[in-house]
C-alpha cells in the first residue's frame, strides 16, 4: 500500500487484537462503521476530559497516595494516546497541500502508546 492509498483510508479509533492499526475505506461517511467510529472518537475525547479533570484533583492533593498518582498517570497516558489517534485520523481526512502532506506523512501514534503501562514501566518507582 503506497502513501496516497494509506492517506485515503480512515484510521479507526481502535486496534486489531494484534495491536495493528485498523482502517476503513473511504465512503460517504454515513455508513454504520463510520458512525460507530465517530461515536467512539467522541466517547474517547469526553473520557479524556473527565480523566484530565480527575487528574487535576488528584495532583492538587499533596497527600494523594503514590498508587493513586500512578494510576492517574496511566489513565492520562491512555487518554492522550486515544486523543492523538483521533487527531491523526481527523487530520488525514482534512484537505491538504502537497507540502503539508509531506510534513505530516511520517507522524503516527504507535499502537502500544498508553497501553499496557504496567508492563512497560515495571520497576520504575520513584
Amino acid at each position: 500500500m503506497n502513501r496516497n492509498q494509506r492517506a485515503a483510508l480512515r484510521l479507526l479509533p481502535w486496534s486489531s487484537p494484534e495491536g495493528k492499526a485498523c482502517f476503513l475505506a473511504p465512503g460517504d461517511g454515513g455508513g454504520i462503521l463510520s458512525r460507530f467510529a465517530d461515536e467512539t472518537e467522541d466517547r474517547q475525547l469526553a473520557e479524556g476530559l473527565d480523566v484530565c479533570c480527575s487528574a487535576r484533583r488528584v495532583l492538587d492533593d499533596l497527600m494523594t497516595p503514590h498508587a493513586e498518582v500512578r494510576y492517574t498517570a496511566i489513565r492520562l497516558a491512555e487518554c492522550l494516546a486515544d486523543a492523538l489517534r483521533v487527531a491523526e485520523s481527523r487530520g488525514r481526512r482534512l484537505p491538504t497541500t502537497d507540502a503539508a502532506a509531506d510534513v505530516t506523512a511520517g507522524a503516527s501514534v504507535p499502537a502500544e502508546a498508553g497501553r499496557d503501562a504496567d508492563e512497560r514501566d515495571q520497576g520504575a518507582r520513584p
